[in-house]
């Protein structure tokens, strides 16, 4: 009988030979599918979205066997949440994935170019990134979603899921792999990687040579040990501590419901507000309103018991330090008195996840100070939090949101996931 030291060994070395095999194989078939037209990636997503609504019985069952052992190891319901699918979900997912196929194919655009003094064309275009590695936590849905985007894109897609769903995304890359097979395309134009260890994420992101960009998509742990610990280049997709600021001049009423929208709509995504930032000018009724309709949604208040009882709110609970740097993911929410707006940029610029920011305000010049000082991916004024998305924001299914400033900021869709190349043409010029 081996050891179990033995045998965990072994396991670590089938896996990284694994990710490996399968990042040479994504190397290998990248030509093939940068050059694919745009109506047969249209169609093969067309496809992809009809056989994940007619297999969803097959991918429920695989999604209650991840359930039930989320449940069974003690998983937050915030979690499971973002975890579950069901009939409306999958379809809401291969609807994505017709999205993505009625958007304009970024390929081959044209971003620039002129005509040299000697005569040589020149042009700048987007091109595929090539082999596009996607780390990330229990959302089955990004399988579908970076599967989509690559595709159109000119892209292949190594998924390293977590273990959380690994009978979800087996099941789901599968029904991919079988519509790129009827299409006489490779299947590991999208393949799943190992996930029995969390080592496997490291053999990705250093595949340096196989793997062109990896793009992290999860909590902020995950996030930091792929960015700090990638080799391969690395598009983050941030965290989202979101701000939601009252000003004194505001439809106090238009306020909380935006408010809650972006609270309760559905807590466990990174667009969900985090903090409430009251005016110190408002009135202590309106203050004690947004509180209490909070409270009244479900949403427990952390803040400075003191502070808010002055203006008669309770069942609060003591902020610490870390409440205000916090993204909850769950119905939590940190409420703090500020000195106006320029108090909230101040907070906002301390604690801020440079996601998504947003204020409440009928003054015009207060709104546009707020925007011109706030430093994140995403304004919003007089609109909630959770409109940061790539879909709202016409792009289709996202492959996540961009906190850094290089390259992509935002939601991240077609476009963000090209590089370029230049193309000069000449007809025998030589340079003196």
């Amino acid at each position: 009988m081996s050891s179990p030291v033995i045998d965990d060994v072994q396991i670590r070395e089938n896996e990284r030979k694994e990710v490996l095999a399968k990042a040479e194989v994504a190397k290998k078939v990248a030509p093939e599918i940068a050059v694919l037209g745009t109506g047969i990636k249209n169609d093969i997503l067309q496809a992809a979205a009809v056989a994940l609504e007619e297999r969803a019985e097959e991918i429920i069952a695989a999604n209650a066997s991840d359930i039930a052992a989320g449940r069974e190891s003690g998983m937050e319901e915030s979690l499971i949440d973002r975890l579950s699918l069901n009939e409306a979900r999958i379809a809401g997912i291969a609807g994505g994935l017709r999205q993505v196929a009625a958007l304009t194919d970024p390929v081959g655009e044209v971003l620039r170019g002129h005509v040299m003094e000697n005569g040589i064309q020149m042009k700048q275009i987007r091109v595929p990134l090539g082999v596009m590695g996607m780390v990330y936590e229990a959302r089955p849905n990004v399988t579908v979603d970076a599967f989509g985007l690559a595709l159109k894109s000119g892209n292949v897609a190594l998924l390293r899921g977590s273990s959380t769903a690994v009978h979800s995304n087996t099941v789901l890359v599968e029904i991919l792999q079988d519509v790129l097979a009827s299409f006489d395309l490779p299947r590991e134009a999208v393949q799943l990687l190992p996930c029995e260890t969390r080592a496997s994420v490291q053999d990705l992101i250093t595949a340096r040579g196989l793997v062109d960009v990896v793009i992290p998509r999860g909590g902020a742990g995950l996030i930091n040990a792929v960015v700090t610990g990638a080799t391969v280049p690395t598009i983050e997709t941030g965290t989202g501590n979101c701000h939601f600021y009252i000003d004194h001049e505001v439809n106090l009423e238009q306020a909380i419901s935006m408010l809650l929208n972006g609270k309760t709509r559905r807590p466990s995504v990174c667009n969900a507000t985090e903090t409430a930032l009251l005016d110190a000018s408002l009135s202590a009724a309106d203050k004690l309103a947004v509180v209490q309709a909070l409270q009244a949604a479900g949403v427990t208040v952390h803040g400075r018991v003191a502070e808010l009882a002055e203006f008669g709110a309770t069942d609060v609970v003591e902020a610490t330090e870390t409440d205000w740097d916090s993204e909850y993911l769950t119905l939590d929410i940190a409420v703090a008195e500020v000195d106006g707006v320029d108090g909230a940029i101040e907070h906002i610029t301390k604690y801020s996840t440079q996601h998504t920011e947003a204020i409440a305000t009928k003054n015009i010049e207060t709104a546009q100070r707020f925007a011109d000082r706030v430093d994140a991916a995403a304004i919003m004024i007089n609109a909630s939090t959770a409109f940061t998305d790539g879909e709202q924001y016409g792009m289709g299914a996202e492959i996540g949101i961009s906190t850094q400033k290089l390259h992509a900021r935002g939601p991240m869709a077609l476009p963000e996931l090209t590089s370029t190349k230049w193309i000069l043409q000449g007809t025998g010029q030589i340079r003196p």
